[in-house]
């Protein structure tokens, strides 16, 4: 058998790393951000404690590069062709594209809305998420000015909120919440 190559070296170290955030993000969603330990992360894994160390320093870069990877998922659909103006056709593009997100990646969701409602984990992601945020806010005021809104920048945030609060209600009871509804309402307002 031949010696591995770096190439699969990587592989495998990705994989690894992949299945270490995959089963931390899914004890934060399940059992909060406290009571889940590096222990547990890596009894969930099947692997050893000393592994995760060799790919992250600690449990709180394990949840930053979870929130991290998921808020740069989420706005990288944003403004599709990224020449930082938005239009109708974008904003429905982005509004049903989140909720597919939402839908296919629940474990995530939960632990983002968990997060705001303890604010020393809020701190460790708050900086990433203030600047995606405000970029956004910024493109869809520019938005809201160019379609003759009154109030540009509170349609902008009542938009956002509408999203944030859709999210949370759909994240806590997905069996009964009509996402779908609530979407194409939310798309008939805006597009």
């Amino acid at each position: 058998m031949a010696p591995r190559t770096e190439q699969q070296f990587e592989e495998i170290r990705e994989s690894k790393k992949a299945l270490i955030l995959d089963k931390a993000l899914e004890l934060f969603a399940t059992e909060g951000y406290y009571p889940t330990s590096i222990s547990k992360i890596a009894e969930k894994a099947g692997i050893s404690k000393g592994l995760i160390y060799n790919y992250f320093e600690s449990k709180e870069d394990i949840i930053i590069t979870i929130i991290h990877k998921g808020l740069d998922d989420l706005f990288r659909i944003f403004d599709p062709n990224k020449d930082g103006v938005l239009t109708k056709d974008e904003i429905r593009f982005f509004i049903e594209q989140m909720f597919d997100i939402m839908r296919k990646d629940l474990h995530f969701w939960k632990l983002y809305f968990m997060i705001f409602m303890q604010p020393p984990v809020l701190k460790l992601v708050e900086k990433k998420f203030m600047e995606l945020i405000q970029a956004s806010l910024n493109m869809l005021t520019n938005h809201f000015m160019s379609e003759g809104y009154d109030d540009p920048q509170t349609e902008a945030i009542l938009l956002g909120a509408l999203l944030d609060g859709t999210g949370f209600h759909y994240v806590m009871n997905p069996e009964n919440f009509p996402v779908e509804r609530i979407k194409e309402r939310i798309i008939k307002m805006y597009c």
